[in-house]
């Protein structure tokens, strides 16, 4: 093949393309969709441990003895 041929192969093919932008729309809308559903998923677990506070109050007192140090080395 000449360099002229190759040129003109190359110019033809070049033609053909639409606008890549619109091409790749696609793949930014699913990644939008992945991380805003990711971010929704995030901030439903906002605020999660003050929910319960009253049961947590409940099992600290029932459970003071357990939760306090006893001086005793765990070997850490």
């Amino acid at each position: 093949m000449s360099l002229a041929m190759i040129l003109a192969l190359a110019a033809e093919e070049a033609e053909h393309h639409g606008n890549v932008a619109l091409e790749t729309f696609g793949y930014g809308l699913v990644a939008f969709v992945v991380f805003t559903a990711l971010g929704l998923v995030t901030l439903s677990y906002r605020n999660v441990a003050n929910r319960h506070a009253s049961k947590a109050e409940a099992y600290a007192k029932q459970h003071a003895a357990d939760l306090q140090p006893t001086g005793h080395g765990h070997g850490h």
